[in-house]
């Protein structure tokens, strides 16, 4: 007889559901969060902000065309469990390499499928975001209480590479810091086929150590969790504003950049995760279809009178981009180099290159 895994919500709602990929040899408890993505499912396991959650897919068949490590959008799967409807189990597509479920073994991640996904979203929609745990034993009352405190700690030292390395460039025209705060891996080939020259460095790196590197421009990257628990990294960020270097954040770093130049940020009920969310450009109009992963977002009416709000979320009004007036940079909330997922939005790393241009000749 199948085993039955059993995923508990702190507010007491309690789902059973059939185990597949790692097998789960104790309890696992992260916040448990959904993306109602189609396709993509290895971009999104792959993705290091889904670290400290457990991912809920919408859509209700997983795995349909299988596992190509060329999509990973990081060494490996940083999320905490994985929750499908379905998942599929003979994937069909010439690139596969392999199933779902080996893939969810290889990286030691519990997954938990047969669930009603529509009912656990609709719940998650209600309530908001909460606390889980995925367990063997049929929890009580007292267990869905208990979950309550738990918080996902020092989330960026988790992902973020562990030394300064290079990706060099055949005839770079710029030489671009990437502040990885759990970078995506399509953020360096987006900056790559504008031909940068690539130096990544840690997120505990100083300003000071970038300014040494004599960038023409830095990246601030995605990445999980709270963005108020790096005071010490926008402290940073602080100096470096004042130097004219351009930067260009994104997810996390955008949020990161807001709190440095005296913004404020807040959680989401649950978040916009997902490859449909719709941006509103505030200069020309013009609605663009964005793939987005987060829980935090910048308070619109904390910008200062620096920065001006240049994209909107059609949805709920958040802000999803802000343009500095102070000096050459600005950010999305949204992933403009998302892979799978729409790529409307690519052109903002055009504009990127455009104030590195502008800088480099205001300097000669």
């Amino acid at each position: 007889m199948e085993q039955t895994v059993y995923l508990q919500l702190e507010d007491g709602t309690c789902l059973a559901g059939k185990p597949f990929g790692a097998p789960l040899s104790g309890d696992v408890t992260a916040e448990v969060v959904f993306t109602t993505a189609m396709t993509g499912y290895v971009e999104t396991l792959t993705d290091p902000s889904y670290y400290g959650q457990m991912v809920v897919q919408t859509f209700p068949l997983i795995g349909n065309y299988g596992v190509n490590p060329t999509d990973f959008e990081s060494e490996g799967i940083h999320m905490s469990a994985y929750i499908t409807r379905e998942w599929c189990a003979q994937p069909s597509n010439f690139r596969s390499q392999l199933d779902l479920d080996a893939f969810l073994k290889q990286q030691n991640v519990p997954g938990i499928y047969d669930v009603d996904t529509r009912f656990l979203t609709k719940r998650i929609r209600e309530k908001g975001v909460m606390n889980g745990r995925l367990t063997l034993q049929k929890p009580s009352e007292a267990d869905a209480r208990s979950l309550s405190g738990w918080r996902a700690a020092d989330t960026v030292s988790r992902v973020t590479c562990k030394e300064t390395f290079e990706i060099p460039a055949g005839l770079p025209r710029f030489h671009v810091v990437l502040w990885d705060f759990g970078a995506k891996k399509n953020i360096a080939r987006k900056l790559h086929a504008l031909n940068c020259r690539l130096t990544v460095v840690p997120a505990d790196t100083s300003c000071e150590k970038i300014l040494a590197l004599s960038p023409d421009g830095v990246m601030l990257s995605n990445g999980p969790g709270n963005p108020k628990d790096n005071l010490s990294i926008v402290k940073e960020l602080e100096k470096l504003c004042q130097t004219g270097i351009p930067i260009f954040g994104i997810c996390l770093g955008h949020q990161l950049l807001a709190l440095a130049n005296g913004a404020d940020t807040e959680k989401l009920k649950y978040g916009h995760r997902g490859a449909n969310q719709p941006v509103k450009d505030m200069d020309t109009g013009r609605t663009y279809i964005t793939s987005q992963n987060h829980g935090y977002a910048v308070k619109n009416d904390t910008l200062p009178s620096h920065a001006v709000l240049s994209f909107l979320n059609l949805n709920d009004d958040t802000c999803e981009g802000i343009r500095y007036t102070s000096f050459p940079g600005f950010s999305v909330q949204f992933h403009p180099e998302a892979c799978g997922g729409p790529q409307d939005t690519s052109f903002l790393f055009e504009e990127f290159s455009a104030l590195m241009e502008r800088r480099a000749k205001e300097c000669r």
